[in-house]
Order: C-alpha cells, then sequence, then structure tokens
C-alpha cells in the first residue's frame, strides 16, 4: 500500500477517511474493553468504576471531546476525578504537560515523567502501555468495519481517489484494513507517523486536487477541524447512526461532492454532527 511520498493523482477528486469509529468499528470497543478498564486498574478506583467508566465514555465517545487525544482524555478525566471523587497525585503536572507539549505521544511521556516531580505522568505513561497491549491483545473478530462502509468506499473509489487519514498506528490500520478487504478501494494510506490530519490534509492538496474537491469523512470533531483549517469539506459518520451514514455518503453525499453543490448540503451535515454530539 502506498504511502504519501509513492502516492500521485490518479483523478480530479479525493475522499478522505478516518479509521477508528469511522470505517472501522472498533472505536467503541477500545474505549470499553481498553482505555476505561485500564484506567480504573491503574489509579485503583474500582470503588467508583461505574462511574467512571461512564464518564471516560461520555468525554471520549459522546460529545465534542470525542476521538481526543489519549493524553487529553486522561488529562481531562483525572482532573475531573480530583474535583469530584478523591484526590489524584500530580494530576496538574499532567495537565500542564497536556496544554504545553508539541507531542502527545508514549515517547513524549516517557520523557516528560522523567523530569516530573509527582507520580502522575509516570501512571500515566504506564497507562498508556496497557492500553496499547489490552488492544493487541483483543480478538481480531471486534475489529470489523461498520456496516456499509465497504460498499461506501467502493462507490467513493468508482469516482474518485481515496485517502485513509487516521491518527492511528500504520501498521494496525493496514493490517486491520487489509483483513476486512478495505485497502483495495483506497490509494493511499496517511497515519500518525505522516503528520496530524491537518498536515495530511495539507499535503494531499499540494498533490494538485482543488480544495472544493477533496471531502474528509469523519466522526469526530478533530476531523472536522482537520476539514476547515484546510479549507476542504467535511462529511461525518455519525455515532451510533453509522450505516446510515455510510449509505447517504454514496446516495447523496457523493453525487452533491461531484455536481459542485455540496456547500448547502454539507452544512445540514455539520449541523445533524453537532446536534449528535450534544451541541
Amino acid at each position: 500500500m502506498k504511502d504519501l511520498q509513492q502516492f500521485t493523482r490518479r483523478k480530479d477528486w479525493l475522499v478522505c477517511v478516518d479509521s477508528d469509529g469511522c470505517a472501522m468499528d472498533t472505536m467503541n470497543s477500545k474505549h470499553f474493553r481498553c482505555f476505561g478498564p485500564c484506567l480504573v486498574e491503574e489509579w485503583g478506583l474500582q470503588r467508583w468504576s461505574d462511574t467512571v467508566l461512564r464518564r471516560w465514555n461520555e468525554i471520549n465517545l459522546y460529545s465534542m471531546t470525542r476521538g481526543v487525544n489519549r493524553f487529553r482524555g486522561l488529562a481531562l478525566m483525572l482532573a475531573e476525578i480530583n474535583e469530584t471523587l478523591c484526590p489524584i497525585e500530580g494530576v496538574q503536572e499532567l495537565t500542564d504537560w497536556v496544554a504545553a507539549a508539541p507531542e502527545l505521544s508514549n515517547r513524549a511521556a516517557e520523557q516528560a515523567a522523567a523530569r516530573a516531580k509527582g507520580p502522575c505522568l509516570a501512571k500515566a505513561l504506564a497507562w498508556s502501555r496497557k492500553v496499547n497491549a489490552a488492544i493487541d491483545a483483543m480478538p481480531a473478530s471486534e475489529k470489523k468495519p461498520f456496516d456499509g462502509a465497504a460498499a461506501g468506499l467502493a462507490a467513493a473509489r468508482a469516482v474518485a481517489d481515496v485517502a485513509v487519514v487516521s491518527s492511528a498506528n500504520r501498521e494496525a490500520v493496514e493490517e486491520e484494513w487489509a483483513r476486512c478487504g478495505l485497502l483495495d478501494s483506497v490509494d493511499v494510506v496517511c497515519c500518525q507517523d505522516t503528520g496530524s490530519k491537518a498536515d495530511c490534509l495539507a499535503a494531499l492538496l499540494r498533490t494538485g486536487y482543488a480544495p472544493d474537491h477533496l471531502l474528509m469523512v469523519g466522526d469526530a470533531p478533530g476531523d472536522r477541524a482537520a476539514a476547515r483549517q484546510n479549507g476542504v469539506w467535511f462529511y461525518p459518520i455519525l455515532v451510533r447512526h453509522e450505516a446510515e451514514s455510510w449509505a447517504e455518503l454514496a446516495d447523496t453525499a457523493l453525487p452533491a461532492l461531484l455536481a459542485g453543490r455540496y456547500g448547502p448540503y454539507g452544512a445540514q451535515k455539520e449541523q445533524a454532527f453537532l446536534q449528535n454530539l450534544g451541541q
């Protein structure tokens, strides 16, 4: 599968698609089975487990912070726990790091933890590593596409170039998409090793697409923000309505894009996206 350095534009249109929670039905299971439970375990929050897990999912799945970087989500959650449930030693150090760090990754957390005065950053790193191990241990049967995603991607590929634009690990994305037969409808894969989603869209535009010929398909506010930053269109896959969203992409969104009348339609879809996440 081509990366951005190997990619050349074939068509006048480009459809970019996020992976987790958008094409792949993996986001919920990763948070339900990995992120939240590892948080409870690492900080010994079993006494408040139901409350913590419910709020973790609200923050990371069902609100305008859906899809937020894992360390940002962790800082939000621990600050709330510190205020409402029990003290979290060193939480301010984690919050300050998240606010200022140019990179939020395990590598950056390891460097920050080595300089930290309190234990919170080291625990955040330990939590993140536990999450990765738990995700790796998930059975392949729980890493599958949403109903309609394969058909929607095939419809997009028939009229446009198709790019995966994801902040996830490249190896994981390529393995999941290949196993599920989705890579047959993809021309290029851009992941965290390529840069941020906004950076990926900017680089793809430089290969020759007009901004109004590029559509970003995503499920989270970060996808919408990346599209806006680059002046391209956004189409939402609505959480809890994923199959319907994929069907509408093929039936309505793509024809509107190709006909040059996506603007009014896209504005309606953005409003539906905001309402679906409680805004």
